[in-house]
């Protein structure tokens, strides 16, 4: 591949709703490139881009994938994302590293929720963007109405930079505004020919329409054109792309990936109208970083790959400087050394070696040791740190059993690699359930990565719910007497105490305290006795969780001279605190989470009252920008178990909500007793096993 400098390279991703046809249009670029001689297809599973076995089976994009194409003298890295909402964590990290999003929209009246949160993430990293509807071959293909519900989010920003000729199933091309000519076919059969005489009014229309944009984006060219002259096809270019770059103009194409309709010019926008990363500074934090090759390294990674046998894989920017293998690089987080060693520029599962990647240019290299997603890699010589990837917290939870003793030992390390990947995927261990819950953004983030750990790690695990923290407490003071006599020959064992209990406020713990006078039992068998009852406070009274907010205070007892010992006085302290605590009123609490929860306007009577179902309890509302609600409510924990899904399913992939845990309350009466008859049954079937 050739060496490109900085103002000959973009950097942009392929971004939309799963299903918009992303990479089929990635496919349609690297045809009309030349780097490829066929097409490949999502349904037979032969993309460049798609290329994980998972990808395949399941024909959906799962992981961001770099594609570095060649077009007129300039290299596109094009980065083709995710559309799922699971997959959301690649769109973050890649949005760091380009200058622009193409976001991908079927020609439909409507825009999907992937559309918007890929607009929402570009407009926070001051991204430039250019709309493509695709599909405007379909049968039901409503290129009128995908427009009309562009005009009324975006205003004049948008503007069309063709026109489609034909619609539906006799879409045959587009027609290009800045040439006037039209464009039918793919870029290898692609004819151009004169636009049609019943499109000139609509044509005239349209190019005055985009005169005016590229007007707006230079001060000369505006009073030029408010002088009542044309401007030339060059200064209609130079304007647009002044215009996107500060964000005032949104080109808006059209075409078919099927087809490869409108996809060389797509490629010519690209090129003609994104800035490159010479002319658009990267912005972290309040630092603005010039793509500048004489520089001193600088590099920041965005995406992490984990593989058995190839390794580890960092997928980078270089921001300033040139990175060579031999360069002596540390990572600004650890401040350890990191080796080089081979480069490569990625193209899908392709690996082009290089010696040298330049300032605006994307790489990737094998088998760093001390690097991870978000890290920033600089020249030893200047150390330097960019701000981490700010990534969504996972919301969608579920516990994961080893089949074998063979895989037991080896998840550990291999959920290591996953979450080394993915730092939108959460792995712990809950010592108290004795379960390794996983966390990510939904059920099919979770059951590619229970996928993976099979596939790639040969580790098989069973999934069940994870469990929720309850915990037990009393409701009133209570006093009993705990003895524990046993005679059985030789010397016996004697222990014997009282024990007061009373309740403390929510969150005390456990507290245990000693009023022994007289020596009615010796100092040294106080531990034990508060040794037993810890060990029952920890297994629970009733529900098997621990008990919780109270004080146990041994204020008389006896003992004896001979049979008497720390084991006897253990026992007596337990037998004590299940006799004190029959009077003292266990109940059952549970968890509750502060939760907040986004959703736009028209869902928020449907939330509200799926959270009544839930025994959610309101707490706030509040317009967070306009048509988009923030409801703040309490919730319990048991009843968001699966609201990630639910959530989704309401309001059409286009609620978000993130939860806190904020205390633990008294559960309602009904709900304990199911959760009684459950550990009842449960401990009663281990008893029969």
């Amino acid at each position: 591949m050739n060496e490109y400098s900085a103002d000959k390279i973009r950097n942009v991703a392929i971004v939309g709703h799963g299903g918009a046809g992303k990479t089929t249009l990635v496919e349609q670029m690297l045809n009309a490139a030349g780097v490829t001689n066929r097409l490949g297809s999502v349904e037979q599973g032969t993309t460049v881009s798609d290329f994980d076995q998972q990808e395949i089976q399941r024909k959906i994009s799962l992981n961001a994938s770099v594609i570095p194409i060649e077009w007129k003298g300039h290299k596109i890295n094009v980065i083709d994302v995710p559309g799922y909402p699971d997959f959301i964590g690649d769109l973050y990290g890649v949005a760091r590293v380009v200058e622009a999003m193409i976001i991908v929209a079927p020609a439909q009246a409507a825009l999907e929720v992937g559309f918007d949160n890929a607009w929402d993430i570009a407009e926070k990293h001051s991204l430039s963007k250019i709309i493509f509807i695709n599909k405007m071959e379909r049968e039901n293909a409503d290129y009128s109405g995908a427009m009309k519900v562009i005009d009324e989010r975006f205003g004049v920003r948008a503007v069309p930079l063709v026109l489609p000729v034909g619609a539906q199933l006799n879409f045959r091309g587009v027609l290009d505004l800045v040439d006037k000519k039209v464009h039918e076919g793919g870029a290898k059969d692609e004819k151009i020919s004169e636009p049609p005489a019943e499109m000139a009014s609509e044509l005239e229309a349209a190019a005055s329409r985009m005169m005016d944009a590229a007007a707006e984006g230079d001060d000369d060219l505006m009073m030029k054109y408010l002088e009542g002259e044309r401007l030339t096809e060059e200064e209609v270019i130079h304007g647009l792309e002044v215009g996107v770059a500060s964000g005032k103009v949104i080109p808006v194409l059209c075409g078919s990936a099927a087809t490869g309709a409108g996809v060389t010019l797509l490629l010519d926008r690209i090129v003609g109208a994104i800035p490159s990363p010479a002319e658009k500074p990267k912005v972290a934090g309040e630092e603005s970083i010039v793509a500048d090759a004489s520089a001193p390294f600088l590099g920041f990674v965005f995406k992490t790959t984990a593989d058995p046998y190839v390794g580890k894989i960092n997928y980078l920017r270089v921001m300033q400087g040139t990175l060579t293998p031999e360069l002596a690089v540390k990572n600004a987080r650890t401040g350890e050394s990191e080796r080089m060693g081979t480069l490569f520029f990625p193209r899908g599962k392709e690996q082009v070696p290089t010696t040298k990647v330049i300032a605006g240019d994307i790489c990737a290299v094998a088998k760093l040791q001390h690097t991870r997603t978000g890290d920033s890699l600089c020249d030893a010589k200047a150390m330097r740190s960019l701000e981490p990837i700010e990534f969504p917290e996972p919301i969608y939870r579920i516990a994961i059993v080893p089949k074998t003793k063979a895989d037991e030992d080896k998840l550990g390390q291999a959920v290591a690699r996953i979450v080394d990947e993915d730092p939108t995927f959460r792995h712990t261990r809950n010592v108290e359930s004795a379960q390794d819950i996983i966390e990510g953004m939904g059920d099919i983030h979770l059951d590619v990565a229970i996928e993976k750990l099979r596939e790639k790690f040969g580790v098989n695990v069973t999934t069940e719910e994870a469990q929720i923290p309850y915990r037990e407490t009393i409701t009133r003071p209570a006093k009993a007497q705990g003895k524990y006599k046993k005679q059985t020959g030789g010397r016996g064992q004697y222990g014997d105490c009282w024990l007061e209990l009373e309740p403390l406020p929510r969150g005390s713990g456990f507290e245990f305290g000693d009023r022994i006078v007289g020596g009615a039992i010796p100092k040294n068998y106080i531990p034990a006795i508060e040794k037993g009852i810890r060990e029952v406070v920890t297994k629970g009274l009733v529900s098997g969780h621990p008990v919780v907010d109270f004080k146990a205070t041994v204020y008389d007892g006896s003992y004896h001279d001979v049979d008497s010992s720390e084991q006897s006085f253990k026992m007596a302290g337990a037998l004590a605190f299940r006799s004190a605590a029959d009077q003292a009123g266990v109940t059952i609490l549970e968890p509750i989470l502060n939760v907040e929860i986004t959703v736009p306007e028209e869902f928020t009577g449907d939330v509200m009252g799926d959270l009544n179902t839930r025994r959610g309890r309101p707490v706030g509302m509040d317009m967070v920008s306009p048509g988009v609600q923030q409801i703040r409510a309490q919730v319990p924990m048991a009843a968001m178990a699966k609201y990630a899904l639910d959530l989704r399913s309401i309001t059409k992939g286009r609620g978000r909500f993130s939860a806190q845990f904020s205390h633990y309350e008294e559960m309602p009466m009904n709900e304990q007793q199911t959760l009684i008859q459950e550990y009842q049954k449960k401990r009663q079937a281990e008893s029969d096993g």
